[in-house]
């Protein structure tokens, strides 16, 4: 029985060296505009706030290569496209006030280690963009024409997580569209490792199916 046990405890230790070194992407953070140019981004929910248009759906829509303000925005490319408040991509917001735009992408962690995610990427905004995860700033930016970097290393938590990218439209009489742009470059996270009362179960468990294989050997003889 005492072989039994210690091969079972080896086998246990050799299990969890591999769990904590497992590593994979977060499958859930999503380029915008992956999809079809003019239907909605189904990956991202959108809260608008704009100081002169009504708008009452609650998903962005992606945008056409060569309609304006694709250029002078940056092009669209195979890997991200901008997504706009409405369908008509060029349409113009907020000529009195300035309007807020909440991009929302969420991402489930479940059966992950939180602690160990991490993530970088890129974004644009028409005009500026604070990015927050989880209710926490984790990057700013500025401009339509050029890319900042964004990233996180902490801040992550199991089970749903919530990256709002909240865009402000400025003010402006007319020829005033909006619209974001995010891709994500590198991610990592690692998977959940077992508590230690779990590997303690474990190696009971198997101790007790030693003792019974015993015990049959012994009535056998």
């Amino acid at each position: 029985m005492k072989r039994i046990v210690i091969t079972a405890a080896l086998a246990i230790a050799a299990f969890a060296g591999s769990a904590q070194a497992a590593t994979t992407t977060i499958t859930g953070l999503k380029n915008t505009g992956v999809g079809t140019s003019g239907s909605t981004d189904n990956n991202y929910k959108l809260t608008a706030a704009s100081s002169d248009t009504t708008i009452t759906n609650t998903k962005p829509f992606i945008t056409y290569d060569t309609q304006w303000p694709v250029s002078p925005w940056l092009a669209n490319s195979g890997d991200s496209k901008w997504i706009t408040p409405t369908s008509t991509q060029g349409q113009t917001f907020d000529a009195w006030n300035a309007g807020t735009y909440t991009y929302t992408l969420s991402f489930n962690l479940t059966g992950y280690n939180a602690t160990t995610a991490s993530f970088a990427g890129r974004l644009a905004a028409d005009n500026a963009v604070t990015v927050k995860l989880n209710n926490q700033v984790i990057g700013s930016a500025a401009g339509f024409t050029d890319w900042t970097s964004f990233n996180a290393t902490s801040g992550f938590v199991s089970g749903v997580n919530k990256l709002d990218f909240v865009v402000t439209n400025w003010q402006q009489n007319g020829g005033n569209p909006t619209g974001l742009r995010v891709e994500f470059g590198t991610s990592s996270i690692a998977a959940a490792v077992p508590e230690p009362e779990t590997y303690a179960m474990m190696l009971g468990g198997l101790a007790l199916m030693g003792v019974v294989a015993r015990r049959r050997k012994n009535n056998a003889v």
